[in-house]
């Protein structure tokens, strides 16, 4: 009997909290547990590029160009050459930990899937258009209907294989995605939920240092945008209450709006497992933007956005609003140049002050 009750608990918990905010059901941490670390270490938007061209910082095979789309904002590069590779040209440095996110659109005609590769390459190559790339790697095949990924080694015949079907991509849709990368475990992220989960799909040593996209025909020609790669799992307990700051990359809004998205659950539940177990401590929550817009827009955006953490821990969390401080900064404040991508990526954050 105690056993059933338990598991009813359980799935309740899972399963639990209409938002406030009108978003639908919120999943809890140990189905939905990423928490995007404080430093961002790429991010592409194609927002450097004009529209018709091929992004500069891309090299392919095929043909490919950026675009507008009547479903969203921004610049958006369609990657539409029958099987062709788009390779990003410059090495970066993946740390053994790190997400990966990116907002991505099939087309109306998607079926075969789409393969996003990350690979070691040791001979600096730009372009790399091998079945697969790179000394060793990964690949993620993102499907119409399923995930799949393939972990290889070159020196080796085998692979590390895995599958899912869960919380699959939506045609026509802006489907934001979310990959996980630590150590040699992959997990992947898709509408509020976990899609796939392999502990091992990764070999020993493998030492990321590109990515690129691939498609195999002409019934796989997606949109993507947004690209942004973080270090993962901050230890966030630390930097509130020993340095006294914490930089959040974690909660999500949509563009110009103050609504927190569901994805936002893990690292808002986090700053509250803080306060929870730290009763005397008191935090103020700072909003800061990108230089985009109006300053005066970004100056009530930033402070808006700021008091939707604070309301979003209360009601969720039960934190005691007393100890919640908030503010906001606008573009004031930057850490990095608002004249690129990456840095207009860096300056978009919510801050966490210990007082």
């Amino acid at each position: 009997m105690k056993t059933k009750i338990l598991n009813l608990t359980l799935i309740s918990i899972l399963w639990m909290s209409i938002s406030v905010y009108g978003q639908g059901k919120l999943v809890s941490t140990t189905n939905y547990d990423f928490v995007p670390g404080d430093q961002v270490i790429f991010y592409e938007d194609f927002s450097q590029d004009n529209i018709g061209d091929l992004p500069v910082l891309w090299s392919s095979n095929g043909s490919g160009e950026v675009k507008t789309v009547n479903i969203a904002e921004g610049n958006w590069f369609h990657m539409n050459g029958e099987d062709a590779v788009y390779c990003y040209t410059k090495p970066i440095e993946f740390p053994v930990n790190f997400i990966m996110e990116f907002d991505f659109i099939p087309d109306a005609d998607y079926s075969d899937g789409s393969i996003l590769t990350f690979y070691q390459e040791t001979q600096n190559r730009e372009l790399n258009n091998e079945l697969y790339p790179g000394v060793k790697g990964l690949h993620i095949v993102i499907g119409s209907d399923f995930w799949e990924t393939k972990g290889y080694d070159t020196d080796s015949e085998d692979w590390l294989e895995g599958k899912g079907s869960k919380a699959t991509v939506e045609k026509e849709q802006v489907n934001h995605i979310i990959i996980w990368l630590q150590n040699r475990r992959v997990r992947i992220y898709h509408k509020g939920e976990k899609a796939l989960d392999m502990g091992t799909n990764i070999f020993a040593g493998t030492e990321f240092n590109r990515f690129r996209f691939s498609g195999w025909d002409r019934a796989s020609l997606p949109y993507i945008s947004n690209i942004k790669v973080t270090s993962a799992s901050p230890d966030t307990r630390s930097k509130l209450l020993t340095e006294g700051k914490l930089i959040s990359y974690g909660i999500y809004f949509d563009s110009g709006k103050d609504v927190i998205k569901p994805e936002s659950y893990a690292s808002v539940k986090e700053i509250a497992n803080v306060l929870k177990e730290n009763p005397d401590l008191k935090i103020e929550i700072i909003g800061h933007t990108d230089s985009d817009g109006n300053d005066a827009s970004n100056l009530d955006l930033s402070k808006r956005r700021a008091n939707s953490v604070k309301t979003y821990l209360i009601n969720q969390f039960q934190v005691d609003g007393s100890r919640l401080s908030t503010d906001g900064k606008g573009e004031s404040m930057p850490i990095d140049s608002n004249a690129t991508p990456y840095g207009k990526a860096k300056n978009r954050r919510v801050e966490f002050i210990k007082l």
